[in-house]
């Protein structure tokens, strides 16, 4: 049972519940949120145990109590389901996987879509594969393989996203997502130098919000093609876990379906502005 982890959780969650979420009198607050004491009762649990909860004291929560505790924070299926797996891990704890990379097969996939941009990330969602429209798309990133360390700490990334804050939170909830082992080395290491070094990250983290991405619509703005909308998919790649392929798509005979033409066709005559070779930002092998 990761303790620690489950109580920042509570604690978080708490505190995005509004009282009146549940038809309940808000009054005057000190801080946002629920007091431990309304979960309680909206639990069907003792104040006193509850609190031995978020303190860490309580370590065998039973099945019935977690679903309690999830309809009283308003947990959404995929946070409910973290938050059992805080509770009873699906698999033991783990140093950290192997080295990822996108299998040969997926990245001749991605090949064969010319006039789609698309990529492959990872569990930290490092760039794992782009085929060459992606790479134009995102020539922002220039030689970073990292896509949450790029969306914080490359300024770049407020220009390219028209909506930054809502991808960035995105993207935040996606890593929390990935896997709740709380001793994987390389999430504590990615995870600590962003909280020091960018506070916007430091306080989407502190949301403990619990999100993987799935189809949305994104609004970019290319520094050589200007603004455009594409609608994307994300897949899980079931012989890779932890590996998600995204494929972006615009509207046919849209404005955004021009400026990918356009985009795709600076590509082949070699702008200076893009990159010319190659369909990876660094070696999968």
């Amino acid at each position: 049972m990761h303790t620690k982890r489950l109580s920042e959780f509570l604690r978080a969650r708490r505190a995005l519940v509004r009282p009146e979420d549940h038809e309940m009198p808000a009054g005057t607050r000190r801080t946002p949120g629920l007091r431990r004491e309304e979960v309680a009762v909206l639990a069907g649990v003792s104040t006193d145990y509850y609190v031995r909860l978020e303190q860490g004291r309580e370590r065998n929560p039973s099945p019935q109590v977690l679903r309690a505790l999830a309809a009283a924070l308003l947990l959404k299926d995929e946070e409910a389901a973290y938050l059992r797996a805080l509770v009873d891990p699906p698999h033991p704890p783990r140093s950290g996987p192997a080295r990822e990379y996108a299998g040969p097969h997926l990245v001749a996939l991605l090949d064969t879509w010319a006039d789609t941009p698309a990529l492959v990330y990872g569990r930290y969602l490092d760039l794992l594969a782009v085929n060459t429209l992606g790479e134009a798309l995102f020539s922002w990133l220039g030689g970073d393989s990292s896509l949450i360390t790029a969306m914080f700490l490359n300024p770049a990334a407020r220009d390219f996203y028209r909506d930054w804050a809502v991808v960035a939170q995105g993207c935040v909830a996606a890593l929390r997502a990935a896997d709740p082992a709380p001793d994987d080395r390389r999430l504590q290491e990615l995870v600590g130098e962003l909280c020091v070094r960018s506070p916007d990250f430091a306080r989407m983290w502190a949301r403990h919000e619990v999100r993987a991405k799935t189809a949305s619509t994104k609004r970019f703005h290319h520094p050589l093609v200007g603004d455009l909308t594409l609608g994307l998919e994300t897949f899980s790649v079931n012989s890779a876990p932890g590996q998600h392929l995204v494929v972006y798509r615009a509207e046919p005979g849209s404005a955004a379906d021009q400026s990918l033409a356009l985009l795709g066709s600076l590509t082949l005559t070699g702008s200076p502005d893009l990159p010319t070779e190659g369909h990876t930002p660094h070696d999968h092998s």
